[in-house]
């Protein structure tokens, strides 16, 4: 009989407050920036635990009319142009257009987007990690089976009582949940309820 083969895991990663710099209702790609150390904590995924990246985000300004797809591209150009600059990357970028009246099936924290990334590319739910500031974060990543993990950047710490009751473990930044990620991954399991700050 062969090896079973070993699925690669995946991390999704919220984009605003979790990756860059949260800004309210960010329009202009010039006010894009990264939260310090999050290019080094994506590039540690990928390289250290050959884990996939896939960034999830909802951009109801897109359905409101505020926000055209082309400019919410140009945004995403520059996200991947500064990661790139530091020498990391993601896999993709899913985006739910939808206002949240809209009752979709892909605004966070329904679990749409992550279902797509995962029919994209082939990777256990049960097996990934959602990481992200917002209660709706933590509850899609508990829709899908996920571990998640909760950072205090951008909403986080405003969001944390809410987040608590879905979150797995709480980190202080990307960087942290990275090093969460890492140490159960290193004992061979995922989830858990030994929070770390």
């Amino acid at each position: 009989m062969g090896a079973t083969r070993v699925t690669r895991r995946f991390a999704l990663v919220d984009r605003d407050g979790t990756i860059n710099e949260e800004r309210h209702h960010l329009r202009d790609p010039d006010q894009l920036h990264l939260i310090p150390g999050a290019a080094e904590a994506l590039i540690r995924l990928r390289d250290e635990l050959d884990m996939g990246i896939v960034v999830l985000t909802n951009q109801a300004e897109v359905g409101r009319g505020n926000l055209a797809i082309e400019e919410l591209e140009r945004i995403h150009e520059r996200l991947r142009s500064l990661l790139a600059a530091a020498g990391a990357s993601v896999d993709a970028i899913e985006v739910c257009p939808h206002r949240p009246e809209d009752g979709c099936a892909c605004r966070k924290p329904a679990p749409g987007m992550a279902l797509a990334a995962a029919e994209r590319f082939g990777f256990v739910l049960r097996e990934s990690f959602v990481i992200g500031d917002h209660a709706s974060d933590m509850g899609l990543g508990r829709a899908v089976g996920a571990t998640t993990v909760l950072v205090r950047t951008g909403h986080g710490r405003a969001q944390e009582d809410a987040a608590a009751p879905q979150a797995d473990h709480v980190a202080q930044d990307l960087a942290g949940a990275v090093a969460i990620i890492a140490g159960l991954v290193e004992r061979g399991g995922v989830g858990g309820s030994d929070r770390r700050t």
